[in-house]
C-alpha cells in the first residue's frame, strides 16, 4: 500500500470516530466534565459535531498537501464534506436518541 492509500484510510477512520465522539459520552470534547448538568444538551452536541468536521477536514487538507498538489477547495466540498461526516454520525445519534430511550423504557412498545 502506498501512503496515500494509507492516509485516505486513517482519515475515514478518524472522522468515523469523531463523528461519533460527541453522541456516546457526557463530556465535552470527551476531555471536560461538564458539573453541572447530568446530561449533555443538544446544542453543545450539535457544537461538537461542528468543530470535530474542522478539525477532520483540517487533517484531510494537510494530507492533501502533503501528499498531493492541493486543488482548490470551494463551498461545494465543505458542504459535501459536512453531509458525509454527518452520515457518519448516525450511528451515534441513534444510540444517544433513539436507543438508548428505547432500552430505558425495557418494553419496547409491547402492551402489557
Amino acid at each position: 500500500m502506498n501512503n496515500q492509500t494509507v492516509a485516505v484510510w486513517l482519515l475515514i477512520v478518524l472522522a468515523l470516530a469523531a463523528a461519533n465522539l460527541p453522541f456516546v459520552n457526557e463530556r465535552l470534547f470527551g476531555l471536560f466534565r461538564l458539573s453541572k448538568m447530568a446530561v449533555k444538551p443538544a446544542m453543545l452536541v450539535a457544537f461538537e459535531v461542528l468543530v470535530y468536521f474542522v478539525l477532520t477536514a483540517a487533517m484531510g487538507l494537510a494530507f492533501e498537501t502533503t501528499l498531493s498538489n492541493p486543488f482548490p477547495n470551494g463551498m461545494t466540498l465543505v458542504t459535501i464534506g459536512f453531509c458525509i461526516f454527518l452520515v457518519l454520525g448516525f450511528p451515534g445519534f441513534v444510540f444517544r436518541y433513539l436507543l438508548k430511550r428505547k432500552l430505558e423504557t425495557k418494553n419496547y412498545g409491547v402492551p402489557e
